[in-house]
């Protein structure tokens, strides 16, 4: 007998595990909800998967609370475990928990809210491959069989970008290793010479693994603008007086002007320039839609890795051991654009092309991928994304990034015409909101997809 559910989470990771709890938390009525994830583990993907006790959260503990209505509830998990007995609660908030907590924590609050809900929660290990409109609702695929939902939300995920050079195909583990490998990169040998193409947030977790491993090789680093993550300030202050709505009418370049100047003038008030950053946390996605067209797409072209840099940033602490690699010679920093790996016997020889023309020519023993996320949804690979957009059910989002949704996260189809049933959260919403990765981003989007689909279901009940 095919399965039915009254709502389907395609996808079983953070940003899935979030809408589960939601619509577990709101239901009134005893709902069948499924989560269909292939992986063993709910609430890890691949930012929480990790088990390597040195990759932090960059958000301090005191605001990753995954419930918009208990602010500190993530906070109140970490401080009652054993190992935090007696610790300042103080200093528990503004600190960085390791991610591998965090899926814990997921997890305790998903089975905390299975328990409590009237409605029950099925976790079917299927990796759907297809979405097909039916008169009850949506049929989803795998090989495993079919199942009928009324609604639907698809939360699938992130997806790595491949490495951006040719001769790439010809490498292979252990020569070349994904970033979010975390075995292959914690099995590198301390000795090896390595390159770390890409130089964000992932290129932070493998150079963490590698000095946890007493790395002694040399570690070049190699990006196109070569710029390297920031570092929260220990004062974690918010510069209340910079005007946010002042930004709204401006265009991009007039819009960096007045940051650079707003972190001028809380310097000479005694505020770190990360104040500036905090007073614009919670009003990126508003920012981004109120750029048209034109500004979004000079923004994607000239500005966008300025802003993640100072915009996603990283621990005190992790910041301090970047700067001592670099200082002590550890870390080479390259500008340019890879051209070309080629495999040897020994070795990988790269070849980049620099910013004044110049060939770059590197030896090394392993690559690793660090170019981090893909957000180019036919670039994917993802059969169920090609699925939905082959059969006009989708359509690629602004500036081919992402799906195209509306601000409530209802996907739309080839016409623009928005899905009341199935809706989209995470990352795959970033060409509509921008702002759509981070937890306080996606805790939003679980509470207000649920609230729709419960009150959908009541009415229809």
């Amino acid at each position: 007998m095919q399965a039915r559910f009254d709502i389907a989470i395609v996808g079983g990771a953070a940003a899935g595990t979030l809408a589960a709890i939601q619509h577990l938390r709101q239901a009134t009525a005893p709902l069948r909800i499924a989560v269909f994830e292939p992986s063993p583990d709910l609430a890890e993907g691949i930012a929480y998967s990790t088990h390597r006790p040195e990759h932090l959260l960059n958000v301090p503990t005191g605001r990753m609370s995954a419930l918009p209505d208990r602010p500190s509830d993530f906070l109140d998990w970490f401080a009652a475990r054993p190992e935090h007995a007696g610790a300042s609660r103080e200093a528990l908030a503004h600190g960085y928990a390791p991610r591998r907590d965090y899926a814990r924590y997921l997890a305790d609050r998903l089975e905390e809210a299975r328990q409590a809900s009237p409605a029950s929660l099925d976790v079917l290990p299927w990796r759907i491959e297809s979405l097909g409109r039916e008169a009850e609702g949506w049929c989803l695929s795998a090989a495993q069989g079919t199942a009928v939902a009324e609604r639907v939300v698809l939360a699938v995920g992130n997806a790595q970008r491949p490495l951006p050079v040719r001769g790439s195909g010809a490498l292979a583990r252990p020569r070349l290793v994904d970033a979010w490998d975390y075995a292959g990169i914690a099995g590198i040998d301390p000795a090896a010479d390595v390159c770390i193409v890409g130089t964000g947030l992932s290129m932070v977790d493998v150079l963490l693994t590698l000095e946890a491993n007493d790395h002694r090789g040399r570690i070049h680093l190699l990006s196109r603008h070569a710029m390297l993550p920031r570092a929260h300030s220990t004062s974690h202050a918010v510069d209340e007086a910079f005007d946010v709505d002042a930004l709204h009418p401006l265009g991009v370049r007039e819009r960096l002007r007045r940051l650079r100047q707003g972190m001028r003038d809380a310097a000479a008030r005694g505020l770190p320039w990360q104040a500036v950053m905090e007073r614009l946390r919670p009003h990126g996605q508003a920012l981004w839609r109120s750029l048209g067209e034109t500004e979004q797409r000079r923004f994607l072209r000239h500005a966008v890795r300025y802003w993640d840099i100072h915009r996603h940033r990283i621990a005190p602490e992790v910041g301090a051991i970047l700067a001592d690699w670099y200082a002590d010679g550890r870390l080479v920093l390259h500008r340019g654009r890879l051209d070309m790996a080629v495999a040897g016997q020994r070795c990988v020889q790269l070849t980049a092309r620099t910013r004044d023309g110049r060939s770059l020519v590197l030896d090394v023993d392993h690559v690793i991928n660090a170019t981090g996320l893909e957000l180019r949804v036919q670039a994917m690979r993802n059969p169920l994304l090609e699925q939905l957009l082959g059969e006009g059910h989708a359509r690629p989002g602004p500036h081919g990034i992402g799906l195209d949704v509306d601000a409530e996260g209802r996907l739309l189809d080839a016409n623009g015409r928005p899905h009341e049933d199935l809706r989209v959260i995470g990352s795959l919403r970033i060409g509509e909101a921008w702002e759509t990765i981070a937890v306080p981003e996606l805790r939003v989007q679980a509470e207000t997809i649920a609230r729709a689909f419960i009150a959908t279901q009541a009415a229809v009940a």
